[in-house]
């Protein structure tokens, strides 16, 4: 199918980047970093502080949709943008319409980003938020035994790479993931469709090898299962999956690949590869009615999972 006309405006009315100059602030005042975020109405909304995995300050955003019960499951959120941009404001929208279509309690986290703050950083807070959450659960009215996490791009990676993290780890059980376009393999040379969508739709291969250098200090880094998850030795055990990734997408390989590798691991999963759109699609839900159904679609199979 061909690209969805309305991403073809967008995509036409984006400023090109050098990545051989730009800086990561630069890209974040881009990025909407500093918004204010904002979308559709949710019932209620709240900002606390967690801490990192070293002890500082760490912004999460809990969004109760209306109707949402007393004890409600809850979807732990992870926000893209290569581990270096994005934060809980820039995501805001997402979540909200994450919130309104599951019906359920989602908290999203605001973890630490590179180069400040390189892996295994990103991967480490996020793990804290999860154990931090569910410890807080009667304070955040949610039902700790009914737990998933979420993310997109770089937030699927975090995601998936909390459950690799809460297995091990014998952390809290999470009950389920659900993966948009994830990455989850550095190494941009193994997978064809970064040469067959690298360059034209929104995420482009020069970005990716920036987002490489920047997250883990080279374009390949594959010995580290926590950076790239299709690389652990055993992935049995991981919570049931949804991998979710896009026709138009860079990633869209690796994704397929990850799917396949859980479900010959022995992990429930359900895996689509959504036509016409490119990676990032869930930022145009409002505007881009194939990726509002995708949304809604997955948020069902995510509430009934809970």
């Amino acid at each position: 199918m061909p690209l969805d006309p309305v991403i073809q405006e967008i995509i036409k009315s984006l400023p090109p980047n050098d990545f051989e100059t730009l800086t990561p602030e630069e890209f974040r005042i881009g990025n909407g970093d500093y918004s204010e975020g904002g979308g559709e109405d949710v019932d209620e909304i709240e900002d606390i502080n967690l801490s990192t995995a070293n002890g500082q300050d760490m912004a999460i955003r809990i969004y109760r949709p209306e109707g949402v019960e007393a004890e409600s499951p809850v979807v732990i959120f992870f926000h893209g943008g290569g581990w270096v941009v994005g934060n809980i404001n820039s995501h805001d929208g997402q979540c909200r319409g994450l919130a309104n279509s599951s019906g359920l309690t989602v908290i999203a986290v605001d973890y630490r980003k590179a180069p400040e703050h390189p892996f295994p950083a990103p991967p480490e807070d996020c793990y804290a938020a999860v154990c931090q959450i569910v410890e807080r659960s009667e304070e955040f009215r949610i039902d700790s035994e009914r737990l998933a996490v979420a993310g997109d791009s770089a937030g699927a990676n975090l995601a998936t790479v909390v459950c690799q993290m809460s297995r091990d780890r014998n952390g809290p059980e999470i009950k389920h993931q659900m993966l948009f376009y994830g990455c989850f393999d550095i190494d941009p040379d193994r997978w064809p469709s970064h040469t067959e969508n690298g360059e034209g739709y929104i995420l482009d291969r020069e970005m990716i090898r920036w987002f490489y250098r920047n997250y883990v200090g080279s374009e390949k880094f594959v010995d580290d299962s926590y950076a790239s998850p299709i690389r652990a030795q055993d992935l049995s055990g991981l919570p049931p999956a949804q991998v979710i990734t896009a026709e138009f997408d860079p990633l869209r390989d690796e994704g397929e690949a990850y799917a396949e590798a859980l479900s010959k691991a022995g992990v429930e999963t359900y895996y689509e590869c959504v036509p016409s759109l490119p990676h990032a699609f869930l930022v145009f839900f409002e505007m881009v009615p194939a990726a509002r159904e995708v949304m809604v679609a997955a948020c069902k199979r995510l509430a009934s999972a809970l």
